[in-house]
């Protein structure tokens, strides 16, 4: 077990989660509160007396909530992405934070990769074509994989494992990362962003919602491609500007876009200006459109759960 986490008190799991880790938490003595519809507000009610609590997409461990955690000991998040947990303020508050990106690596990357072999052989509008009895076959043929430039845009759990699940493709991937250097090897090559706006005929991005990439695909970015490429978003909404990505598609800066993320998943809550936005994205055949559902796979489901627990000391019981 990990000497630091002490394995008692209440646990506060505030979205779906594998039945293991439940059991799990519950065999080494924690009480487990599965509450996956809490609202914030709700959240914020049942912190007070949790020594542990499980986020997915939903709920925020933000500065509101954690005053009020004052016995809070660790958060867990169940997957990537870290912006949900004010973790500064944790580690002020001794919180030990930990997340299980490893669990969902590859579902993310093969969703990536099956949105990019989608739009290039047209598989998605080929199919409502012929549900329709419509038979093209020269409209629709498609554009192989082998010999193209793959830019990766962040280049961790999610970005390396595309690159690994390209490798039989034959392709060339040019592969940035703020963080990491030193990471080129054989087919993948370190690049700047320049070198990708420049040259990637199909861009995927794989970076955390932070300050640096809150809009980070804006109108600066897509004037800089000089490929026309395909655009794949499997890492959080608001890192790509709807608008300018509106407005690099009509432009034909760019030859297709295949989002599993928006800005504002919400959909019931759209403004006006949204559904207009959405609807303009949803009438685009050179536009795909997934629920946030590329880490969210049957095996990764288990896998997201076993890694935190792993994390957190404990020996998952199945």
């Amino acid at each position: 077990m990990n000497p630091s986490v002490n394995h008692s008190g209440s646990v506060l799991i505030t979205g779906k989660a594998h039945p293991v880790l439940a059991a799990t938490l519950q065999q080494a003595g924690y009480t487990v509160i599965e509450q996956p519809q809490i609202t914030q507000a709700e959240a914020e009610k049942s912190i007070a007396n949790c020594k542990g609590l499980i986020l997915t997409t939903r709920i925020k461990a933000d500065r509101s909530l954690l005053e009020k955690a004052s016995s809070l000991q660790w958060i867990g998040r169940l997957g990537s992405g870290m912006e949900l947990i004010d973790t500064e303020f944790a580690a002020s508050k001794s919180i030990q934070c930990f997340s299980s990106p490893e669990g969902n690596r590859l579902a993310v990357a093969e969703h990536a990769l099956g949105m990019i072999l989608n739009l290039l052989h047209k598989i998605s509008v080929a199919d409502q074509q012929v549900r329709s009895k419509i038979w093209l076959r020269d409209e629709n043929r498609g554009t192989e994989l082998s010999g193209q430039t793959v830019g990766i845009i962040g280049y961790g759990n999610t970005g390396s494992e595309l690159a690994h699940l390209l490798a039989p493709f034959q392709v060339k991937v040019l592969a940035h990362d703020r963080f990491k250097k030193g990471f080129s090897n054989g087919f993948i090559q370190e690049s700047s962003l320049a070198e990708i706006q420049q040259q990637a005929t199909i861009i995927s991005l794989h970076v955390p919602l932070t300050e640096l990439t809150d809009a980070m695909l804006n109108h600066h970015f897509f004037t800089a491609l000089q490929q026309q490429p395909l655009l794949v978003n499997t890492s959080r909404g608001p890192v790509v500007n709807i608008p300018d990505l509106i407005a690099a598609l009509e432009k034909g800066i760019i030859s297709g876009a295949a989002l599993d993320v928006l800005p504002n998943e919400s959909l019931e809550s759209y403004t006006a200006l949204e559904n207009e936005q959405f609807a303009n994205l949803a009438s685009r055949a050179n536009v795909l459109l997934t629920p946030h559902i590329a880490g969210y796979s049957h095996e990764s489901f288990k896998r997201m759960a076993t890694v935190l627990l792993e994390k957190l000391g404990l020996k998952p019981v199945f």
